[in-house]
């Protein structure tokens, strides 16, 4: 049958429904149990009265006077939410009495079987059956047993329709097999592809283990500006929306980092945001426009407190989320425990590409020596670009295992404090895992005359056609004119991290509902 036929064919039954007096939409439902509980109850006794409620995922085929029916709920077992690693599995069927799915199998909602017996469900019971399709959504109550396979049932004694499903489910054995119709129809995805589940779960987690982290630590958790009169904080384009009512242009944040700043001048210490960054950027596998940071400032710290900071939370949550820290990225075992390496980022530059940056002051000359290392770039290119070029071309792809590079020139980080005893680097470092930079940390500039300066030179780049480079920025500067505490800050990219640890190869599969291009058809 087509789509449309069976589209069609639904329609009909839904219309045969309401004659018959079934309201398929009907407002309430009342579940008594989740299908992992009921499973659970079974591991001790049979017997219970229990009411389930979820949509049917197999089944469906009568034979004689008896049907079972797989439904399937938002439920699972404890110990494995949070978990993706056959450890976890092996915990989380031990707790809640879920089976440990099979080889090549995850089963992370839950699903229980459904008897239902003709004279025990009675003639409207059994006429409803007839009319149900793998979709619905359905309640259920009844009696625990086992089958005589020892399957998890309930045997039904009142079948209610919750939500009568006017298109099938994609395919059971093949699934959504279009990348694009997946990202377009994530709610079908998550139905059907238990991987897809997995990642949105493990990401839930990996959020509440940073906010338990850090609120151990005394920092606490606040909300800055989305629209800002001027946006800061990184090197990007903003989008541009229009206040009506003022008449003036704002800009969607491109980074936390400039209001968090104010609040470190204000005499909270340690604070923290999680929250969504816009930027006016191409799509990539690591790039999207709309994306997750988990950003935070701690007075009376230097970026060696950062790198500490975040690889022990890193390392941290992979052991409760996935327990281990050894995990396969890129094809190569890596290890997350701390410490990681520290490398200084000209070194690994030299290492990997053959050219000295330092060697080569002037942009003139830089732009040269990248250029026969083979980077082509606009040849009005600014310093710092060039440098970042090098910085992705050649040494990225090598850093799979944990690495912190540090130590950045200051063209490249106008917001970061120098290193004493240098003129031309900064107290910076980029973590990255899988060839992926998943932190970028500071050693915050407090001064701002030198702040200042740094600004007015960000404004030089831009007019020598650097369209990222940051804006004056004045009454952030007036705030740092009262006075900022030495600081250190933080921020860690929650949507590359959940990559790393779910082994996702693009940012598209770990963002619920990702960017794409308007569909023309």
């Amino acid at each position: 049958m087509s789509q449309s036929d069976e589209f069609q064919a639904r329609l009909r039954t839904l219309e045969e429904l309401r004659a018959a007096g079934i309201d398929p939409y009907p407002p309430r439902a009342h579940p008594t149990h989740t299908a992992a509980q009921v499973r659970a109850l079974l591991q001790e006794r049979e017997g219970d009265h229990v009411t389930v409620a979820g949509r049917i995922v197999g089944g469906l085929r009568p034979m004689g006077k008896l049907a079972f029916v797989h439904v399937q709920d938002g439920s699972m077992p404890q110990a494995a939410e949070a978990s993706a690693s056959p450890q976890g599995w092996a915990e989380a069927s031990a707790a809640s009495g879920v089976p440990r799915p099979k080889a090549g199998e995850r089963r992370l909602n839950g699903r229980i079987q459904l008897s239902i017996q003709r004279p025990v469900v009675g003639e409207e019971g059994w006429a409803l059956f007839r009319r149900l399709h793998a979709g619905d959504v359905v309640e259920a109550a009844g009696e625990t047993f086992h089958t005589q396979r020892g399957e998890p049932s309930v045997r039904v004694e009142r079948l209610t329709l919750l939500a009568k499903a006017l298109r099938p489910l994609p395919e059971k054995f093949h699934g959504l097999e279009d990348t694009e119709a997946r990202y377009r129809q994530r709610y079908l995805d998550l139905l059907v592809n238990e991987d897809a589940r997995r990642v949105v779960l493990l990401r839930s987690r990996l959020v509440g283990y940073m906010r338990r982290f850090l609120d151990a630590r005394d920092f606490i958790e606040v909300e800055t500006p989305i629209l800002q009169p001027l946006y800061g904080g990184g090197a990007a384009r903003p989008f541009i929306t229009h206040f009506n009512v003022l008449d003036e242009d704002l800009y969607l944040r491109i980074a936390l980092e400039l209001y968090l700043k104010r609040l470190i001048i204000g005499g909270f210490d340690r604070v923290y945001e999680i929250g969504h960054n816009f930027r006016n950027e191409g799509l990539s596998r690591q790039h999207s426009p709309e994306y997750t940071m988990l950003e935070l400032y701690q007075a009376y710290a230097d970026y060696k407190a950062m790198m500490e900071l975040c690889e022990t939370m890193i390392e941290g949550a992979a052991r409760e989320l996935l327990g281990t820290t050894r995990l396969t990225v890129a094809g190569r075992e890596v290890d997350l425990a701390a410490p990681w390496p520290r490398v200084p980022l000209l070194d690994a530059i030299t290492e990997y590409s053959g050219v000295d940056v330092r060697a080569h002051p002037s942009q003139g000359e830089l732009y040269a020596a990248a250029a026969r290392a083979g980077v082509e770039l606009p040849i009005a290119t600014p310093r710092a670009k060039i440098i970042d070029e090098l910085l992705k071309t050649f040494v990225e792809p090598h850093l799979i295992a944990p690495t912190h590079l540090i130590d950045y020139p200051v063209e490249l980080s106008p917001l970061a404090k120098r290193k004493p005893g240098t003129d031309d680097l900064v107290e910076r470092f980029e973590s990255f895992v899988g060839g992926i930079e998943i932190a970028n940390a500071f050693t915050e500039l407090n001064d701002p005359i030198e702040q200042r300066a740094r600004f007015l030179q960000q404004q030089d780049d831009r007019a020598h056609g650097d369209e990222e480079a940051h804006p004056v920025d004045e009454d952030f500067l007036l705030a740092l004119e009262h006075g900022m505490p030495p600081t250190g800050g933080i921020g860690i990219g929650v949507d590359r991290v959940t990559m790393v640890f779910t082994g996702a190869t693009t940012i598209r599969d770990v963002i619920l509902f990702p960017h794409l291009r308007r569909d023309e058809r």
